[in-house]
């Protein structure tokens, strides 16, 4: 999801005011739809993104990520966001509340200390340029009040342990050959998590059970999905690491019957993306023995 900012400006604030929160302290901003013809950013059409990482390709810049084939972002309201910037500017859902430039004396820290993304110093016109208090909104307040009123929060050891439950109900499940068609990023996933927390499921190892699904994913003749391989493409350098022999036999499946399917489908429908999967795969294939 792609999320539009807006600008908090100084509230004409010169002091900084420790004792209160930002939130408290700066409760006027630009314009909803302020556009800034900056170098880095353009104002509120600027967005910030929530990213499945496992769908992502590579990041593009700290806003916004390239997705591997079929996926893409998406604004608040469902409409594709293909970069950056989302025009027209859409925060009735859901906003980043981009606090920029703080006091006049907060601004002068930020200039001694420099940018952190590149060597570029600041300036005191960056201040000047961003120091927007158009319009009044406590917005931030009311809903950081009723969130306290209405949510609790999961503990770390109470978050790990309902996600090692699920990974362990996942795992565990008897799923008919037949019913694997698109669980192979749920098994990825899985594997991933697993071997994060040294999992166990009774004396086997829950990453050799992830990849015994995986296994069974590419072992039995079905369509297999472009965003699957690419996922798997992505997956296989660790998959490759795992000490659990079942790798070979995955390697082998793929051999024996994915890379045969994909052949087969290339030469039906010629592709450059899916042409472009199989090299993948097959440059990756190639500096291994299987």
């Amino acid at each position: 999801m792609a999320i539009n900012w807006q600008f908090f400006g100084s509230n004409g604030q010169k002091k900084a005011d420790y004792s209160r929160g930002v939130l408290e302290r700066f409760t006027r901003r630009a314009r909803r739809d302020w556009f800034a013809d900056l170098p880095d950013h353009k104002g509120n059409r600027t967005v910030k993104s929530i990213v499945n990482p496992r769908r992502a390709d590579f990041l593009w810049n700290p806003h916004f990520a390239i997705y591997i084939m079929s996926f893409h972002a998406v604004n608040e309201n469902g409409a594709l966001v293909k970069e950056f910037l989302n025009d027209p500017v859409t925060v009735d859902k859901i906003a980043v509340n981009h606090y920029f430039t703080k006091s006049l004396e907060e601004q002068a820290i930020k200039l001694k200390r420099g940018r952190s993304d590149i060597t570029a110093k600041r300036s005191l016109d960056e201040f000047k340029a961003h120091d927007r208090n158009d319009e009044f909104d406590d917005g931030i307040l009311k809903y950081r009040a009723a969130r306290a009123k209405n949510f609790s929060f999961e503990s770390n050891d109470q978050r790990i342990n309902r996600v090692v439950n699920s990974i362990a109900q996942t795992l565990t499940k008897n799923f008919p050959v037949e019913s694997l068609e698109g669980k192979l990023e749920t098994f990825l996933t899985c594997r991933d998590l697993a071997e994060k927390f040294q999992l166990k499921i009774g004396e086997q190892y829950a990453e050799e059970l992830a990849l015994f699904w995986i296994y069974q994913f590419f072992n039995h003749p079905r369509t297999i999905e472009r965003f699957e391989f690419q996922l798997f493409v992505n997956a296989l350098p660790k998959i490759l690491t795992c000490p659990f022999p079942i790798r070979k036999e995955i390697l082998q499946a793929i051999v024996d019957k994915t890379l045969p399917f994909i052949c087969e489908q290339s030469k039906l429908h010629f592709d450059i993306k899916g042409f472009v999967d199989y090299e993948r795969l097959r440059q990756l294939l190639s500096l291994i023995k299987v």
